[in-house]
C-alpha cells in the first residue's frame, strides 16, 4: 500500500447508510408498523401500542415476531366476549341460518 486511504469506505464506517438509506429504513419501519396497526385494531387488541412497539429500530422486529405468534395463535379476539354475544356476531356476519341461530340462543338460555 502506498499511503491510500479510501476516504468513501472510511464514510461509510463512521456515518453509516447516509440519509438515504436511514430514509428508506425508517419508511420500511413505518409501512410495518402501519400493517400491524391496522391488522390489531382489526382483532380488538392496542393497536397504538402494538405500532409503538414494531417501529423501534431492531427491537421492534422482535415485537413485530411476537405479535404475530399471537395473532396466530388466536389469543385475542373473541377472548373476553360471552357466548352470547359471539353468537349474535356470527349471525349478523350471515354465518348462521336463523334458524342455527335460534336454536343456539335457546340452548345457552338453558
Amino acid at each position: 500500500m502506498d499511503g491510500y486511504v479510501d476516504l468513501g469506505a472510511m464514510h461509510q464506517m463512521i456515518w453509516g447508510p447516509g440519509w438515504i438509506g436511514t430514509g428508506i429504513f425508517w419508511i420500511f419501519q413505518l409501512v410495518i408498523g402501519y400493517f400491524v396497526y391496522r391488522d390489531a385494531k382489526e382483532r380488538g387488541m392496542s393497536s397504538a401500542l402494538w405500532f409503538i412497539l414494531a417501529i423501534i429500530p431492531v427491537i421492534g422486529w422482535l415485537f413485530l415476531a411476537i405479535y404475530v405468534i399471537i395473532r396466530e395463535t388466536g389469543q385475542s379476539g373473541d377472548r373476553g366476549k360471552s357466548a352470547g354475544v359471539i353468537l349474535d356476531e356470527r349471525y349478523a356476519r350471515g354465518e348462521l341460518s336463523t334458524e342455527d341461530y335460534r336454536q343456539m340462543k335457546e340452548e345457552l338460555g338453558k
